[in-house]
Parts: structure tokens; sequence; C-alpha cells
């Protein structure tokens, strides 16, 4: 690990095979010691996980064919896997990752999320996305209990305020920032979760995603959706935090970048 911190990234690459020498780019540059994928679109067998584990990684994914799935690509093994949110035996979509890391100083669980993107709003995409929000709120609820530094890392598919939006005008219509969308992730914070982003920059313009459409990169038109949740044991060793935004310039990129933090471990 890096000095005395644990560095734990997220990041929604939109495609492992797509994405793979992107990716690996990143992970030579940033050496994070955990870091969360969304979307890989990709079964387990067919991840391309022998590139990371050149790098030094070792990985753990939960995928499916063609869209959705999660990893989690980290310095040291995994402990106490658990693929999929509990809540809905019925749901077969590969969303949710979560895993024990040991630490210089007891152990940090992390969940990389893929959290459902919920258009049209007037179709049956919509209230699978709030009850999936309402699982994700029991069971981190329940992991609460353990009262150990977690972070619930992902693309939640939600803009929290307004401010988290370029032209907030443009997602009235849109899932990202309905207001039983926004009211749920309040209602997750209230359980005692800290917004990583906003706990070291309140007031920052602070981006995520880029639509490929319309040259919303180049005209800066951007969202946040990509959020590092933290126990109150976790917000405790938060040290810093931070996006890495260039890598949405490079060839090839996925139209999300890394958002991270460093815990001091």
């Amino acid at each position: 690990m890096s000095g005395h911190t644990l560095r734990i990234a997220t990041w929604n690459i939109n495609g492992v095979k797509a994405r793979i020498d992107t990716v690996s780019a990143w992970l030579r540059e940033a050496s994070p010691d955990i870091a969360c994928f969304q979307e890989i679109k990709s079964v387990d067998e067919a991840f391309p996980g022998d590139a990371f584990e050149a790098l030094g990684y070792n990985v753990t994914t939960h995928g499916q064919k063609g869209f959705n799935g999660v990893a989690l690509i980290s310095k040291k093994p995994p402990e106490d896997v658990r693929r999929g949110l509990p809540g809905d035996d019925s749901d077969e979509q590969a969303r949710y990752l979560e895993a024990v890391f040991s630490t210089g100083d007891g152990v940090v669980r992390v969940a990389s999320i893929y959290l459902p993107n919920g258009n049209p709003v007037e179709s049956e995409k919509f209230p699978y996305k709030l009850a999936w929000l309402d699982r994700l709120y029991g069971h981190a609820r329940s992991l609460l209990a353990f009262e150990e530094p977690l972070v619930l890392a992902g693309d939640y598919n939600v803009i929290p305020t307004p401010a988290d939006a370029r032209f907030p005008e443009n997602w009235t219509g849109d899932a990202l920032f309905q207001p039983q969308s926004r009211g749920a992730w309040r209602r997750l914070s209230a359980l005692g979760f800290t917004d990583a982003s906003r706990a070291v920059a309140p007031r920052d313009e602070l981006f995520t995603f880029w639509d490929y459409q319309a040259g919303a990169w180049q005209k800066n038109n951007g969202i946040r959706i990509d959020h590092m949740m933290l126990s109150p044991q976790a917000a405790d060793r938060l040290v810093c935090a931070g996006t890495d935004k260039h890598v949405r310039g490079w060839e090839k990129p996925s139209d999300h970048i890394p958002v991270w933090i460093e815990l001091a471990a």
C-alpha cells in the first residue's frame, strides 16, 4: 500500500473488452489498492483477468452476458465475497459485488454497485430502480451493524442535487433526477453515510459522466452520478478524495471517469 493510506477507486468502464487498454493504463498510473468497476459487460469466464493479474491485482467478478456486471480489482485478496444484492432472489441482473479486505489496521468492506438507470420513467424500469434502492438501503443498514469501515462505491445513476448537473433543467424528466430517486439517495445518506466527494469539495463543480452525444465532453455538459458513500468508521479515516477527469480525454474513453478516495490505513 502507498504509505499509510488505502486508495479505493470506482469507475464505470463501459465494457471491459472495449476498454482494456484504457483501464490498464489507468491502473498503472493511479495504482489503486482496490478498484470497483461497473458495466464490465462480460460473463465471469470471459473477463480478461490476466491483464490485471499481470499488474499485480486479484480479480473478482460478478458478470453477465453483454451488459451490466461488476468487478473488484485488488492488491490484497478479497475475503467474504458476496455476489448480488440481497432482498430479491428473482433478480438476475449482475449489479452488486461486495468483499472484505485486510488492511494494516483491521479490515475494510467495499462494494461495487451498478444501480439501475430506470429510464424511461413510465416503463417497468423505474419501479425496478426504486425497489433496488430500497434493497440497497436495507442491506446498507444491516452492514452498518458491523461498525467497520464500509465503502459503497459505484455508478448510482442518481444526480443528488441540482448542483450535480451542469444543466439540471435538462434532466427533469430523467429517472436519474426524479424526486423519488433523489429521496432514496437522501434516505441512504441519513443512515449515516458520508458522500466522500462532497465532504472534500462541498461547493466545487464536480461531474463524473459526460455523454458521448452532442459534444457533452467538449462543452463540459456533465453530471455527477458516480459516488463513494462511507460509513462513519470509513469517514473518520478519509484523508482525501478526487476524480481522474483527464481520463475522459484519452483514446477510446468510457463516458464515466474514475472517482477515488484515500483512507488512513
